[in-house]
């Protein structure tokens, strides 16, 4: 007998929490195969494509596309083990595949969470996760009104709403609401001195940089649960009158109805008497949250001292006038810093705060800010230290690509250890860049235009940069940062110098 699974939003991993549907790759009633690509989503990190683990026919989405969901919030549901009637899939071979994804009657999906990430297993939770909304056994037709926060989104189960595309088997699985259900019950949550009823991790995030205490909340959900339109409905109310208090409790007022299992969307902007309010969240959040805490955190300094590139540039000329790859100026300034921390690697490293040790690093993992359509990200060159110009080149014209067109992993976002900021792409000469976090430093370049110099003696026009130096005071002194970016600008002016210290 056929199976109807819930495959839930996976742990994106690097600490995110939630992301948002840009695009379904499925429709209601397709056969998808064990890891096929059913979704794309949008993290504070990068696009991912999420693979569902199940083989079988897809009987239920959840979220329309612009819809931010947490980790542990159901994606989709797939009925597996059962035929598929006439073959409307467009495969010949659609059928057989569903069959056999479970021929004995037992779901088992492969076990891999993001399409490249090498998981063989599925990642073991120590609690389970609930959604922020709680998940309905989907058996009826019955279209649910939307609402001016919520898409219309609620999923269909019967043999109409699939198309046609299971048999009664399929159908009678749905219509009892025969669902995978990994979450444990609102009742265990007891209010007081103990854990408030809240499992969404991002409901929680949501209450605290709001300053909102939760304990004083009611929640709208089942058992008291509170749910993430609770904590909106509190801040849009104003603390104060929104919450309850011991001696006159007063209930919040109930949210707009939703969707069953689609969470309340925030809307992207949101009109006020004060202004335009635009939500922090995805990429500018994440930069929001990684800044502030750099500021926080790191008592940071900077210096700065202007060069004359132009040796450097035709260096370059001549290198690129040979015939072979193209070598860009980013990978020449990039072959100078590595350089650099090689000399002076107490900024190649990172403090431990717990164990109040600078942890000086052996590799070199350059980052490179890069402005996208998506905002500002810093995609990481593994090894630089190792590579030479021409591969440094390469891998930044790469990194790059991947950038503008959304595609970069976690894995290439993170790790870095040291950065290079170009901001002279922006047409500016200066800037004192904001490290990094967990970064001891970061070297800014600013545009390299024609000026007046003084060049053997004589005033000359010649090609002249700004750099700048912005690093962790803990790690070092000025003396320490003024020789690393002294020694960067001689090799800027001399190219030759590097090749003294190869």
């Amino acid at each position: 007998m056929a199976q109807v699974l819930e495959f839930k939003l996976p742990d994106l991993g690097e600490g995110l929490t939630e992301a948002e549907i840009v695009r379904w790759l499925v429709q209601v009633g397709d056969v998808v195969a064990i890891d096929q690509p059913v979704v794309e989503v949008e993290t504070a990190k990068a696009m991912v494509e999420v693979p569902c683990p199940y083989g079988g026919v897809v009987t239920a989405r959840f979220g329309e596309e612009g819809t931010e969901l947490p980790v542990g919030a159901p994606l989709l549901t797939v009925a597996v083990g059962a035929p598929v009637v006439g073959g409307s899939t467009g495969s010949s071979g659609a059928s057989g595949a569903v069959q056999g994804a479970d021929s004995a009657g037992k779901a088992e999906g492969s076990g891999n969470v993001l399409v490249g990430y090498g998981t063989s297993e599925a990642p073991k939770r120590r609690r389970r996760v609930r959604p922020t909304t709680p998940v309905s056994p989907v058996a009826s037709t019955t279209p649910v009104a939307p609402t001016a926060s919520t898409p219309a989104t609620a999923p269909t189960a019967s043999a109409g709403a699939v198309g046609g595309a299971v048999n009664g088997a399929v159908t009678a699985v749905v219509a009892e609401g025969v669902l995978a259900d990994a979450t444990q019950p609102a009742s265990e949550l007891v209010r007081g001195d103990g854990p408030v009823p809240v499992i969404s991790p991002l409901v929680r995030r949501l209450a605290r940089v709001n300053g909102l205490d939760l304990r004083k909340l009611r929640g709208s959900g089942p058992d008291g649960l509170i749910l993430r339109a609770d904590v909106e409905q509190a801040l849009r109310a104003g603390t104060a009158g929104a919450t309850t208090s011991p001696a006159a409790p007063t209930a919040v007022a109930q949210p707009a109805p939703v969707s069953a299992g689609v969470p309340v969307a925030v809307p992207a902007r949101a009109e006020s008497a004060a202004g335009t309010r635009v939500p922090l969240r995805g990429v500018r959040g994440a930069v929001a949250d990684k800044l502030s805490r750099s500021r926080r955190e790191i008592p940071d300094a900077t210096c700065w001292v202007d060069a004359d590139a132009t040796e450097l540039m035709n260096a370059r000329a001549a290198m690129n006038a040979t015939g072979g790859p193209k070598i860009s100026l980013l990978a020449l300034l990039a072959r100078i810093c590595t350089a650099a921390l090689a000399r002076f690697p107490e900024l190649n490293s990172t403090v431990d705060l717990e164990a109040r040790e600078i942890v000086r690093l052996d590799q070199v993992h350059l980052g490179f800010a890069a402005q996208t359509e998506r905002g500002l990200v810093v995609p990481v060159v593994r090894d630089a230290h190792a590579r030479d110009a021409e591969s440094l080149s390469a891998e930044f014209a790469r990194l790059t690509e991947a950038a503008r067109t959304g595609t970069l992993t976690p894995a290439q976002l993170t790790g870095g250890t040291f950065t290079l900021n170009n901001y002279g792409v922006f047409g500016v000469d200066g800037s004192t860049p904001i490290i990094n976090h967990p970064e001891a430093a970061m070297l800014g370049v600013g545009r390299i235009v024609p000026k007046p110099w003084v060049h053997q003696g004589e005033l000359a026009v010649r090609q002249v940069v700004q750099l700048s130096l912005t690093f962790d005071h803990r790690v070092c002194d000025g003396g320490t940062a003024g020789g690393f970016l002294r020694y960067v600008a001689d090799c800027v002016e001399q190219p030759a110098v590097l090749l003294r210290t190869l």
